[in-house]
């Protein structure tokens, strides 16, 4: 293979990768990879055999369909999170609901693998929030702290002096923002 052609794959590839990156950071994908990887155990096991030795296991219910319903229905749910974000509040919370159904109905929600995986994946859905542009610019921005205008108007803060209560002027009284100096009995000096 020549120098050119692993330059043009390797280029290709870093395109492929940053628009999965972009495409990645629109949807809860995290959420929805999860709650897909939860469903899995949860349809698979009351269908498996298990063999130890010459012994056969087998790890059927008498809900095996139902185990069935619900992990393909974890499946699509997490499907949804990825290519339907606005759903994903719906997608996450019958995702929660599912894999609590499935600890009675499917083996203990799939030895607690699929339960685990679909109620972190739900919960995932749920909290995630789609990223602003301004946000974004934010982050990215490379101004620093001394290029903005300080905010001259504000009092320098009082010192701290133990026992002292200070009000939002800045200046000594008590708790109620009564700024009375000692000795004027509440009369106020015009200045």
């Amino acid at each position: 293979m020549s120098a050119e052609a692993q330059a043009g794959s390797s280029a290709r590839l870093g395109r492929m990768r940053r628009s999965f990156r972009g495409w990645r950071g629109q949807r809860p994908f995290w959420g929805g990879l999860l709650t897909l990887l939860g469903g899995i155990p949860i349809a698979y096991i009351p269908y498996a055999n298990f063999t130890l030795g010459t012994m056969t296991i087998r790890m059927a219910t008498t809900a095996g369909a139902g185990s069935l319903i619900i992990g393909v229905l974890l499946v699509v749910l997490g499907l949804t999170m990825w290519y339907q974000k606005h759903s994903r509040v719906f997608a996450g919370v019958a995702a929660i609901l599912l894999g609590l159904v499935s600890l009675v109905v499917s083996n203990f929600g799939g030895f607690f693998f699929g339960f685990l995986l679909a109620l972190v994946g739900g919960a995932l859905g749920i909290s995630w929030a789609e990223g602003s542009a301004s946000a974004q610019g934010a982050k990215d921005d490379d101004s620093k702290p001394e290029d903005f205008p300080a905010n001259d108007d504000r009092p320098a803060p009082p010192p701290a002096v133990a026992g002292a209560t200070y009000s939002v002027s800045g200046e000594p009284g008590d708790l109620f923002g009564n700024n009375r100096p000692k000795g004027t009995n509440g009369r106020h000096r015009a200045g």
